[in-house]
């Protein structure tokens, strides 16, 4: 396309100038027609299938090596999929009829594997994105990226943050930390695997959400002797009741009852099969369990056993940390206990305010669209957000099937407006 050269050549003068110094053959410049897409996860996945069946290509960058690498490289073994997987489906293809209920871990890779086949999604691997920023000069987006060899310069009409709320490990200090970690372990649950790795030893788990509780129970399961952290009220809810999933229960009263009756209803049946939870040292918030996951995205716990290991005394409770020693944890109830090693079940935070250069759309403090659901989708330029919900991967799906359709709407009104120009340029004078 002449548009297209002529947008390279401007590029290229560009880096020429004193603003961005010499070109090097270490860095090379693409202008792509579609958008750019950064983030290989099942959201980045999602909205460049979408893309691809209304006819638009698109380029995915990821830094790891491997689609939905959270998933491939930072999740326990033991993990499944904590809602049923009709939730958990992206768009235009299901789950295999034969995975169970809630797939478990490799399952979920092995679809998001064939959904990539099925796409023919094949993400530029190793990319780092560094900055992206809008040219109002150029009414384009660049977005800079940094591979094993080269740095790479995207100039793109459409961009779409699809790193998701999970980029990067959220990591707590505590004081001492430096002298504990001398004598024993101290890791994120994203360097967790298995409790045999803790088989007799004492584990502190720091961190009372559905990834704490499940660490606990898995090294319950593999002989340690685990202790949790609860610091904030909790709600504890059973994975199933009557017969079906808590969230498929909730998703179905919410269209007939208002959420305040339905946050009752599930905190009645609850105590019935659970009991009161309060003197497990396990409270519960002021507001429903609904509600809550509204207001402030807190997902409540949904228990695959871990209560039960509480209430026998295989799980202890304990409250906060007040400071750590050498194999020592003071607590901020003044007790002190020992342990050997501290897993940090303490979740995972957006990053997309250290490489999107932009002030409208996402917030600076912690990286999500200042728009609330469902309007966070879609801000000013071409610029798109996709995983940041705070509803999973059914929240992703939504986002990304918008993304494609406003896309392919702005595609086709550039496009006939293109055409019309060249009509009206092509006429002959006496036409005019």
């Amino acid at each position: 396309m002449d548009w297209k050269r002529e947008m390279e050549g401007k590029l290229a003068n560009d880096y020429l100038s004193s603003k961005h110094g010499l070109m090097t053959s270490q860095r090379r410049i693409c202008v792509f027609t579609g958008p750019v897409i950064v983030g290989a996860g099942p959201s980045g996945l999602a909205t460049a299938a979408c893309l691809k069946e209304k006819g638009i290509s698109s380029v995915l960058l990821e830094r790891s090596n491997c689609i939905a690498s959270l998933w491939q490289l930072k999740t326990y073994d033991r993990l499944r999929l904590h809602l049923p997987k009709k939730f958990c489906e992206l768009p235009l293809m299901p789950f295999p009829a034969d995975f169970p209920t809630y797939p478990t871990k490799q399952q979920f890779i092995e679809y998001l594997e064939d959904y990539a086949r099925r796409f023919d999604i094949r993400p530029e691997f190793g990319q780092t994105v560094e900055s992206a920023e809008f040219d109002e000069n150029l009414g384009m987006w660049r977005v800079r990226s940094v591979g094993e060899d080269d740095m790479t310069e995207y100039v793109c009409r459409w961009l779409v943050a699809a790193t998701g709320e999970n980029a990067e490990p959220v990591v707590p200090r505590f004081e001492g930390m430096e002298k504990f970690a001398a004598t024993g372990v101290v890791k994120h649950t994203s360097h967790y695997k298995t409790g045999g790795d803790f088989a007799g030893k004492r584990v502190l788990v720091v961190g009372c959400g559905n990834s704490g509780m499940e660490v606990c129970l898995d090294l319950c399961n593999f002989g340690a002797q685990p202790s949790l952290v609860v610091r904030d009220a909790v709600h504890v809810l059973p994975r199933e009741m009557l017969g079906t999933s808590t969230f498929g229960l909730s998703m179905l009263l919410l269209k007939w009852l208002p959420i305040r009756l339905v946050d009752r209803f599930l905190l009645v049946v609850s105590r019935l099969i659970l009991g009161d939870t309060t003197p497990l040292g396990l409270n519960r918030p002021r507001l429903g369990p609904l509600e809550l996951k509204n207001l402030t995205g807190k997902t409540p716990v949904l228990d695959v056993g871990t209560l039960a290991k509480i209430k026998t005394g295989d799980i202890k409770v304990c409250s906060g940390i007040r400071r750590l020693k050498r194999h020592e944890v003071e607590f901020d109830d003044g007790k002190t206990e020992k342990f050997d090693a501290i897993i940090l079940a303490t979740g995972y935070k957006s990053n997309v305010p250290s490489w999107l250069k932009e002030n409208k759309m996402f917030s600076k403090k912690d990286g999500f669209p200042i728009q609330e659901f469902p309007e966070g989708w879609r801000g000013e330029c071409g610029l798109y957000a996709v995983g940041f919900t705070k509803r999973g991967i059914s929240g992703a799906s939504m986002d990304a099937k918008r993304i494609a359709q406003d896309i392919y709407e702005c595609s086709r009104k550039s496009h006939q407006a293109h055409r019309h120009i060249q009509v009206f340029m092509s006429r002959k004078p006496d036409q005019a």
